[in-house]
């Protein structure tokens, strides 16, 4: 059973900064790790999948220039430095591990972001 637990969210004002961690356990290998967010009303939205693997990195294009990803392989914890917040970002972010290609997704509870202005 692999358990992926988020921390690090709050409130926020316009262009602040915040860290997201997330770590998945379980005896289990990390093939990936992503981040993906949800606003009221919208579907969720993947925002970004690191691979264990090589390193590898997607980012969706919103955020490109203002979120970065790390990846600490031996801790299966994926770390997510979000910079120059807009108040779009405002949703809950959840963390998303598969174990293999192919394999489940195994998901977080989610972590509320809130920019205000």
């Amino acid at each position: 059973q692999v358990q992926v637990a988020e921390s690090g969210g709050g409130l926020v004002q316009l262009g602040g900064s915040l860290r997201l961690s997330c770590t998945a356990s379980g005896s289990t290998p990390v093939y990936s790790m992503s981040w993906a967010r949800q606003a009221p009303g919208n579907p969720r939205e993947l925002v970004v999948t690191v691979f264990s693997s090589g390193g590898s990195v997607w980012y969706t294009n919103s955020v490109k220039d203002r979120f970065a990803v790390s990846m600490d392989n031996a801790k299966n914890t994926v770390y997510l430095q979000l910079n120059n917040l807009e108040l779009e970002d405002t949703g809950v972010y959840y963390c998303k591990t598969k174990t293999s290609r192919s394999g489940a997704d195994y998901w977080g509870q989610g972590t509320q972001v809130t920019v205000s202005s």
